[in-house]
């Protein structure tokens, strides 16, 4: 094992930071974010470097080992020489873009989870990396909420007619006029932080809130006003559901076809959580039937998807391209996050968000 980097530095001994950014969390953020950060301390700015990684203007996907990524190994190697930090949201760090930098003792990643990082590799070479959890939280609980009344109230059905010159004064009619939220039972699977935010505002229209989550705390999530219960009850139950849990093997196709025939005749499903959460075969066939009232996607198992994608022709779908974290005020604050942590290891202090704690154990820190 090489030699542990992680505590065994001085401060002094960190020379150049990487701000691997993109056209989201552009690089003149993090490095704006950065240095407030340690001016606010009274130390010498390092030096920076900085590299602009074609996403989302190139979808990201997989790179090598890692998944979610942008850029390449090659580039990313290059713009590391001699950089102890690196600040990034989409760069590859594989295990060969490990081996190639020996002097990095850092990758603070922002985002909710450091999906494009070998941790692994990243242990095994004795570099601590740290995420940003909660960076887009409001945004995707706001974006959720807008999913689910858009489906519920066929805004978007209305809106592609309007403009096609259609006036849909039918809408208005009984069986085809939508829900409302208040007095609705809404379904949340998972309660993490993005769950609570739209619980919140869920409670505030008036919804009655059920939450799945076998790692929340019973009592915290009773405490919010909202009813712990079991996957199969929630399902059952509710009128609307909306997923946010996290794509693990666990969870991968969760909401499958069994799961779907469980929910109430017309029910909204909403997922801007993770594509994989969800099991996409039945569902062409349930919003055709009307099993299935509504369907409001922002992710999907595919992404981008593929132009024979089986729900384009099915009704009552909304779609959009993973858009529920997209706001300035995500970009700004997963860089202001990432930058705190950039800040601790800088003064020896304690990461709050390390990935892969296993690293202190070579010399503790």
């Amino acid at each position: 094992m090489p030699p542990h980097r992680l505590s065994s530095q001085k401060e002094s001994d960190v020379m150049r930071i990487l701000a691997a950014g993109d056209h989201f969390v552009r690089p003149a953020l993090i490095r704006a974010a950065v240095s407030r950060e340690l001016s606010r301390t009274g130390r010498e700015l390092p030096e920076f470097a900085e590299l602009t990684l074609p996403w989302p203007h190139e979808p990201f996907g997989p790179v090598a080992e890692v998944r979610e990524a942008s850029g390449t190994e090659d580039g990313l190697v290059e713009a590391l020489a001699g950089a102890s930090v690196c600040v990034t949201q989409m760069a590859p760090f594989t295990e060969r873009v490990f081996a190639a930098s020996p002097g990095l003792r850092l990758v603070a990643v922002s985002r909710g989870g450091p999906v494009n990082v070998d941790l692994a590799a990243a242990t095994r070479h004795g570099v601590g990396v740290s995420f940003a959890p909660g960076r887009n939280a409001q945004a995707a609980a706001e974006f959720a909420v807008g999913l689910m009344l858009a489906a519920m109230r066929r805004v978007t059905v209305a809106d592609a007619e309007f403009r096609r010159g259609v006036w849909r004064g039918d809408l208005y009619a009984y069986e085809e006029s939508g829900g409302e939220l208040g007095g609705a039972t809404v379904g949340l699977v998972g309660y993490g932080a993005i769950g609570r935010i739209v619980a919140r505002v869920l409670r505030a229209f008036g919804a009655r809130v059920l939450a799945a989550d076998p790692y929340a705390d019973r009592a915290a999530v009773e405490a919010d006003g909202v009813e712990p219960v079991e996957l199969d009850d929630l399902l059952s139950r509710s009128s609307v559901v909306s997923l946010h849990a996290r794509l693990t093997e666990e969870t991968r196709h969760l909401i499958d076809a069994r799961r779907l025939g469980l929910l109430p005749h017309g029910a909204v499903l909403v997922n801007s959580a993770r594509g994989g959460l969800l099991d996409h075969a039945p569902l062409p066939g349930l919003l055709r039937d009307g099993a299935l009232g509504a369907l409001a996607l922002d992710v999907y198992d595919i992404e981008p998807v593929p132009a024979d994608w089986a729900l384009r022709d099915a009704p009552n779908v909304i779609t959009t391209p993973h858009l529920a974290g997209a706001t300035r005020q995500t970009a700004h604050r997963a860089a202001a996050i990432t930058a705190a942590e950039v800040g601790r290891f800088l003064r020896g202090e304690k990461l709050s968000h390390l990935a892969n704690p296993d690293v202190l154990a070579a010399g503790g820190a």
